[in-house]
């Protein structure tokens, strides 16, 4: 069967399995302002609408948890494939939904399909990528998931104007029913694409399939060449790597709660919830209702412009993420959100007052901005720009980063954990956020600028800088007896290895052909 070599064609195409997330996020947004959506589920009160949005992450925390068994026992790329076919089934439920319950399910079977396919794409990227790239190849992930956020917001938009439009009392299922049934497309072109990229290189080695495993690499990054000195040296890396792993075996469980390992757990856990308590669910999830409380007219119309910041801000990271790296990257995010986001707070606070309640449109919200068109542009803007430095800074690098530094033994496992941690914060705050909204408003804001500070003192104290390693050095970066924010070595072992071998210093033997 053809296969495709191209390390920028494989990783964003596999990518599309973060363009699911997106459209998870988003599944929502652009139909709670129809009338065809409140009309036929008849949502009354704010936990119940959490507790449909939840449902969703909820399964996903499920489906990342097991993910790891899929990937370690049957790979990477069959994993993905098998999100694929979650995703498709539990959109069919939803878009024929007849209520509810059914809606719900529909979710829980989708969202376990976004858990599998949000930890176990990034895995695979990283696994594929060399290390010049890696943080750009794997930020595709990020930028695939705010294109799902985009396409899906303006399909949900453009299906809004069916039956009347969305403020027709008597509008349609179709404004919700076409997006929903729109969203199995790409889960197919997923699922049947996957065919025609290779296994992971590492995941074969971990399999002890060594001639498969130079073969990929050869294809990937030697030209198909099996004596290159670059393919040489990563054969020899990763050999060494799982050599090291296995003379030191322990079960996963143990190796995971190790002292060794423990703390890079906790930090790509802690990476991954941070990344959820900057604030963007609230902007991305209930954008709507944000646009509502500052007295937008067309909130609809309004929060699209969010989302097309969101795709445009992501590729600078994509283009230097390499370059500047990845703790710059977090830093630098979490202040700039957190002085945004009390800005917010401040104006609501400030300049509104609690909902009259003299518009039946806006009885989700309880503290409005009105009179006031300036301050209505300055939250706007505020909102804007939070939504364009995560776009740059934390989006794309908290995948980045959790997906390259644990050892290959257990990386499927750890990025599992790590990105579950992602989906139980993902799921609190999809239930919580529409109470919070309705019950302390504006001190909401001022709660995530908080949790954007913590974050950064956090990754200060505790994130070391990984750009520029192979995923074989981590353990290098990792137990270098200097504090994170002093930075090691430069360079990279696989360089120096290399060039010895293209000396003629070192020799390494590839994996000998079994008659």
């Amino acid at each position: 069967m053809y296969q495709v070599h191209n390390v920028y064609a494989i990783c964003a195409f596999a990518a599309v399995g973060g363009g699911l997330f997106g459209f998870d996020i988003a599944s929502m947004s652009g139909v709670l302002g129809t009338r065809a959506y409140t009309n036929y589920f008849h949502v009354e009160g704010h936990y119940r609408q959490g507790f449909i949005n939840c449902s969703m992450p909820a399964a996903s925390l499920v489906g990342t948890l097991g993910s790891s068994f899929i990937a370690d026992r049957m790979s990477r790329k069959t994993a993905i494939q098998v999100a694929a076919v979650f995703w498709t089934i539990g959109s069919i439920f939803q878009s024929t939904s007849n209520g509810i319950p059914l809606l719900v399910v529909g979710r829980v079977i989708a969202g376990v399909g976004v858990g599998i396919a949000s930890a176990m794409v990034p895995v695979y990227q990283a696994e594929i990528a060399p290390k010049d790239i890696r943080g750009r190849v794997v930020s595709l992930q990020q930028w695939a998931i705010t294109w799902g956020i985009l396409i899906q917001f303006f399909i949900q938009y453009g299906a809004s104007f069916t039956d009347g439009g969305a403020s027709n009392p008597e509008q349609g299922s179709a404004a919700f029913r076409i997006p929903w049934g729109v969203q199995i497309l790409p889960a197919l072109i997923l699922f049947v694409g996957m065919f025609f990229l290779p296994y992971s290189p590492r995941w074969l080695a971990s399999r002890d399939r060594w001639e498969e495993s130079i073969r990929v690499l050869a294809n990937l990054h030697g030209g198909g060449d099996i004596a290159s000195a670059r393919v040489l040296a990563q054969y020899q890396e990763i050999n060494d790597a799982l050599r090291f792993e296995r003379e030191n075996s322990e079960s996963s469980f143990r190796i995971l709660t190790g002292e060794r390992i423990l703390k890079r757990v906790i930090l790509g856990a802690s990476v991954q919830v941070w990344s959820q308590l900057t604030g963007m669910n609230v902007m991305m999830y209930y954008i709507v209702y944000v646009m509502q409380a500052a007295g937008i007219g067309n909130p609809l119309l309004t929060a699209s412009i969010q989302y097309v910041l969101n795709v445009a801000l992501t590729l600078p990271a994509i283009l230097f993420l390499d370059y500047w790296g990845r703790r710059p990257s977090l830093l630098f995010g979490s202040l700039s959100m957190m002085s945004l986001l009390f800005i917010i707070g401040a104006l609501e606070a400030l300049y509104g007052s609690p909902n009259p309640g003299t518009n039946s449109q806006l009885n989700a919200i309880s503290w409005i901005v009105l009179d006031h068109p300036g301050v209505s542009k300055g939250i706007v803007a505020c909102s804007y720009l939070v939504v364009c430095t995560f776009a740059v800074t934390w989006g794309p690098t908290s995948w980045t980063y959790v997906s390259e530094i644990y050892p290959s033994e257990i990386r499927a496992k750890a990025v599992s954990l790590a990105t579950a941690s992602n989906w139980a914060a993902n799921c609190v705050l999809a239930f919580a956020t529409p109470p919070l909204l309705q019950h302390i408003n504006w001190k909401i804001y001022m709660i995530f600028a908080a949790f954007n500070g913590l974050a950064f003192i956090h990754m200060f104290l505790t994130m070391p800088e990984t750009k520029g390693k192979t995923l074989e050095e981590m353990d290098d970066v990792f137990e270098r007896g200097l504090p994170p924010w002093m930075a090691g070595p430069k360079g990279s072992r696989l360089d120096f290895l290399e060039s010895e071998i293209k000396e003629g210093n070192v020799k390494v033997m590839g994996p000998v052909r079994r008659g």
